[in-house]
C-alpha cells in the first residue's frame, strides 16, 4: 500500500471485511466500498484518481493488509 490511509479509513475497510478493529461509516462510505470492490480494471482505476485512500486500502493489499491496517486504526502508526 503506498497511498496514506488514515486511522478513519483503515477502520472502515476493517469494519467492511468484519475484522476486529472495524468501525462502522455512514451510508454513502458503505456502498462506495462496495462499489470499489465490484470495479472492474477500468473503474478501479477511475475511482482510485477521486478515492486514493481508500481503493489502495481496499485493493492493494497482501497477506498482511488486515494486520496492518488494524495498526493503522489503532493510531500506533502513520501509513
Amino acid at each position: 500500500m503506498t497511498q496514506p490511509i488514515s486511522p478513519e479509513t483503515a477502520r472502515h475497510v476493517l469494519w467492511h471485511w468484519g475484522r476486529p478493529g472495524g468501525v462502522q461509516p455512514g451510508s454513502f462510505t458503505q456502498s462506495l466500498m462496495v462499489t470499489i470492490d465490484r470495479a472492474d480494471y477500468v473503474h478501479t482505476a477511475l475511482l482510485r484518481t477521486i478515492y486514493p485512500a481508500l481503493v489502495a486500502a481496499l485493493k492493494d493489499g497482501n497477506a498482511d493488509t488486515v494486520a496492518k491496517l488494524q495498526t493503522i486504526a489503532s493510531g500506533k502508526a502513520a501509513a
